[in-house]
C-alpha cells in the first residue's frame, strides 16, 4: 500500500513521463513536415531541370542515381516484354490492384525498369490479368527518374513469375541476365503509353505535410493538457482547502 506521498511520486513521474513522451512526438511529427518541405523543394528544383536525353547522362551507379530522383528523362529502346513483373495489392484511389513493370533495353545494352502504371485486380482470379499492349518495336518514351517501387511486407521473399508482391532490383537483374540501371523510371503520358489501358497519375512523393502540422498540434496540446491537469489537480487543488 503506497503512501499519499508514494503516490503524489508516482503521479509526478507519470505526468513528467507523460508531458515529455507527448511533446516528443509533436516534434517528430514537425521534423517529419519538414522532412517533407525539404524534400518537395527539391522536387520544384529537379523539375526545372533540363530532361535526361542521353544514356552517357543517365546514372549508372545508385549514388549517381539518387541525385537523379524525379528528373525528367526521354529514353529510346525497346520492351522487354517477357520480363513483365505485376506487382500485386498496390492502392490506387482506393481500390487494390497491379503496378505493372517491364524493362526496357536500351542501345548500349543495358536496360532501365519502367513503371507503366497501375491495373485492378480481378477479384474472382486473382491470376487473371488484362492483357497490357506492349509493342515490340523500338519506342520513344517520357518519364520520371524514381526509387525502384517500395516494398511491401510479404511472408515468401523468393518470389518468382509474373505476380510478386515485391521486386528486388539486383535479384532480379540476376534472374533476367539484363544489365538493370539502379533506377526505376515512372512512365508519363505520350504516344509509347497510348493506349495500353493502364493508370498513371502517380502520388507525388511529397504530401501530407498538412497532416504532419496537424497531428503536431495534437500531440502539443495533450502534452499542454497533461501539464495543466497536474498543477490543477496536484499543487493548487490539494490547497483550496486549506485556505477556506
Amino acid at each position: 500500500m503506497l503512501s499519499p506521498r508514494q503516490r503524489g511520486w508516482l503521479v509526478t513521474v507519470a505526468a513528467i513521463a507523460a508531458a515529455l513522451l507527448t511533446a516528443r512526438l509533436g516534434w517528430w511529427q514537425l521534423d517529419r513536415a519538414a522532412q517533407k518541405t525539404a524534400l518537395q523543394a527539391t522536387l520544384d528544383e529537379r523539375a526545372r531541370l533540363p530532361a535526361i536525353d542521353s544514356l552517357a547522362g543517365l546514372a549508372s551507379s545508385a549514388e549517381a542515381a539518387v541525385a537523379q530522383h524525379h528528373r525528367a528523362v526521354h529514353l529510346a529502346g525497346r520492351w522487354s516484354a517477357a520480363h513483365t513483373v505485376y506487382l500485386d495489392n498496390r492502392q490506387h484511389n482506393g481500390r487494390t490492384g497491379f503496378y505493372v513493370l517491364t524493362p526496357l533495353v536500351l542501345a548500349d545494352g543495358s536496360a532501365v525498369l519502367v513503371q507503366r502504371g497501375w491495373l485492378p485486380r480481378d477479384f474472382e482470379q486473382r491470376s487473371r490479368i488484362a492483357t497490357v499492349p506492349t509493342p515490340g518495336d523500338s519506342i520513344d518514351l517520357v518519364g520520371r527518374i524514381a526509387p525502384p517501387p517500395a516494398r511491401l511486407y510479404e511472408f515468401n521473399s523468393s518470389e518468382a513469375g509474373p505476380i510478386r508482391q515485391n521486386l528486388d532490383l539486383d535479384a532480379f537483374a540476376r534472374e533476367t541476365g539484363l544489365a538493370l540501371r539502379p533506377l526505376s523510371v515512372l512512365l508519363a503520358e505520350s504516344p509509347a503509353s497510348a493506349g495500353d489501358g493502364l493508370q498513371r497519375d502517380w502520388p507525388a512523393p511529397a504530401v501530407g505535410v498538412a497532416k504532419n502540422q496537424g497531428y503536431a498540434a495534437q500531440w502539443f496540446g495533450l502534452s499542454a493538457l497533461i501539464v495543466v491537469l497536474y498543477v490543477w489537480f496536484q499543487l493548487i487543488q490539494p490547497r483550496r482547502p486549506a485556505r477556506r
